[in-house]
């Protein structure tokens, strides 16, 4: 690597476990040291020996073993990166739901650094529903695919799924270990301002007026300005989606519009960054009945009445130097309605989901966007992991 990095290389069951002695070599070259762990299943394709022989290392292919127990906690902690390759769709599935049983995932589980899968398979295998469900979960668990190649495979069929070559694995993995570098402690010393989820607006004790939203996206948010140095404070909506545990940010729980705009208005002028990522409900009950109202045989008529417009109201607020970025969830004529919603709160740039993409909009791990700036500036990022979509907003944050 461009200058010495501590390197787990996971092998695991698949054809290309031979090119694992390539990228072993590679890496070793570079400067890396290198320690290589081995599923049971790996070693049917490679032997340990010639890879230990490489790394200079005694490879691990067991957690215990009748002369030593193989610490993946401390493995874990030793390492500034995780690279598995080649990974087998049986490994995704293990990594992507937690399941423990050999070196590679205990490791796994145990890891704090920047983790890279390098996935091999047959097309077929690669293209299942479960497989691609997988990697998405790993993307959103923050895991960096390498992205497999296209050409002839093992079974002789022609398609995606090889392992990407050594090279170019070396080369995806030095890129973003040097991209995170540069973004970590970027944003040492400024403050942010994020909220998330739903808003629940009460009509009795039991019901209320809400939406869909998980808050997923504000809650990336967060912690993607918290991973860059910056003191995060988020306003959270009720939702089953849990709060980052991250010292770096203060978690305030909230129900109704009114709470979120409670909690938000003393520590807006004191904040760099504020990003109004949550799904604030418009309208609210008229009244709002202290017990449970009962079911009659007539129709049951609601007056609403308008919620405070937190961002309208924040909006006029703005002071100079302070990047202040909405979102605009929309299901026609989105552009349009994006950018009036952009002028009248006064955002520096709004961030437009529509709900006709696919994979994009409320309780989805991924999101599909397009930035909108004042300027008429127009960024538009295909689907991704919400993890990923929160770094390109932040990206722009910092470059606004």
């Amino acid at each position: 690597m461009s200058n010495p990095k501590r390197i787990i290389l996971g092998v695991t069951g698949s054809i290309a476990a031979y090119k694992a002695a390539h990228l072993t070599r590679l890496m070793i070259k570079k400067g890396a040291e290198v320690q290589v762990l081995m599923t049971h299943a790996a070693t049917d394709f490679i032997a340990p020996l010639t890879l230990s022989t490489l790394s200079k290392k005694p490879v691990i292919t067991d957690v215990h073993s009748e002369s030593a127990w193989n610490n993946h906690v401390e493995l874990g902690l030793w390492a500034d990166a995780l690279l598995i390759a080649p990974a087998s769709a049986n490994t995704l599935a293990k990594l992507a739901n937690g399941l423990c049983d050999n070196v590679v995932s205990a490791v796994y589980l145990s890891a704090r650094c920047p983790v890279f899968v390098a996935p091999a398979m047959d097309v077929d295998m690669w293209r299942h529903p479960a497989t691609q469900a997988n990697i998405r979960r790993l993307q959103e668990h923050g895991v960096h695919i390498i992205p497999v190649g296209h050409g002839e495979l093992a079974s002789g069929l022609i398609g995606d799924g090889r392992m990407a070559e050594p090279e170019e694995i070396l080369d995806f993995t030095e890129k973003t270990l040097l991209d995170l570098k540069s973004r970590q402690g970027s944003l040492t010393g400024k403050t942010a301002l994020v909220t998330a989820g739903p808003t629940h607006e009460a009509l009795d004790p039991v019901r209320f007026i809400g939406n869909h939203s998980s808050g997923k996206m504000g809650i990336a948010i967060a912690q993607e300005l918290a991973n860059r140095g910056a003191d995060v404070r988020l306003v959270l909506g009720p939702g089953t989606t849990s709060p980052p545990e991250d010292k770096r940010i203060t978690v305030v729980r909230v129900r109704s519009a009114q709470e979120m705009y409670d909690a938000c208005e003393p520590a807006f002028e004191p904040s760099d960054i504020v990003v109004l990522a949550a799904a604030v409900a418009d309208y609210r009950p008229a009244e709002v009945s202290d017990v449970k109202i009962k079911k009659k045989d007539t129709d049951m008529n609601i007056a609403l009445v308008r919620t405070i417009d937190i961002a309208a109201t924040l909006g006029k607020r703005k002071r100079k130097g302070q990047v202040f970025v909405g979102f605009a969830l929309e299901t026609n004529d989105e552009e349009a309605h994006a950018l009036g919603k952009l002028e009248r709160k006064n955002f520096d740039f709004i961030v437009l989901n529509s709900m006709r993409d696919a994979g994009a909009g409320f309780g989805h791990d991924t999101n599909k966007i397009t930035i909108l700036h004042r300027s008429g500036q127009r960024k538009e990022y295909p689907l991704k992991s919400k993890t990923s979509v929160a770094a390109d907003i932040v990206d722009e944050i910092q470059a606004t």
